[in-house]
């Protein structure tokens, strides 16, 4: 069973770094002038950026649209990107974040900043994401965690980001990022029963 399970385990991590090889294999030739493999990025990574950025604006349009200017960023900077920096995932991340920042900071600028990363509730695309359902209940727990807790929480459950793309991302250390993460967790395994609901959650990604 061990035998096996070792097994897996090794294959899975081998699994992992052939796609991370071939993704600087890929990024490599784009540099080089082949642009035309950037849509193997794209495929790669569209899904969880839109995601990403829908569970910041909730509009299903506005999402679209700073998702297509997120690559296009992406795309016109590949040049600069530096893997003895950082994974290309965590750097296209960073844009992505970037982008929802501007757009708020153009579009609403009265908006507090440290507020966005909340999970909004507007009524127009409630049927858009199957997690949306808790999504007033979720809101309702969260907002009393810091801003930061807030955004741990949110990028380490629902975006599914290891501690060390979230570091890379915000510039904190892992080891930060995991004690954040646990003081959140313990604060709302007190408020139940969503609060187990979350610690469940956390248990799957962790």
């Amino acid at each position: 069973m061990y035998g096996r399970s070792a097994g897996r385990a090794k294959s899975i991590i081998m699994t992992h770094q052939c796609m991370e090889l071939d993704e600087r294999t890929i990024i490599r030739r784009i540099q080089a002038g082949d642009f035309d493999d950037f849509h193997h990025l794209y495929d790669a990574y569209a899904r969880r950026i839109y995601l990403f950025i829908y569970y910041r604006t909730y509009h299903k349009e506005t999402a679209e649209d700073l998702t297509s200017e997120a690559f296009l960023k992406a795309f016109r900077g590949i040049g600069s990107f530096d893997a003895a920096k950082g994974t290309f995932g965590a750097w296209l991340y960073r844009i992505a974040r970037n982008v929802v920042i501007d757009h708020y900071r153009t579009a609403h600028p009265t908006v507090d900043m440290e507020s966005i990363w909340d999970l909004s509730t507007d009524d127009d695309v409630a049927q858009e994401v199957d997690v949306r359902q808790d999504l007033d209940r979720v809101r309702g727990y969260l907002k009393d965690l810091k801003p930061e807790q807030r955004s741990v929480i949110i990028m380490r459950v629902w975006d599914e980001l290891s501690y060390q793309e979230i570091a890379d991302i915000t510039g904190k250390s892992v080891p930060s990022l995991k004690m954040m993460f646990s003081r959140a967790i313990a604060q709302l395994r007190r408020d139940l029963p969503l609060g187990m609901l979350l610690l469940a959650l956390w248990r799957v990604y962790h």
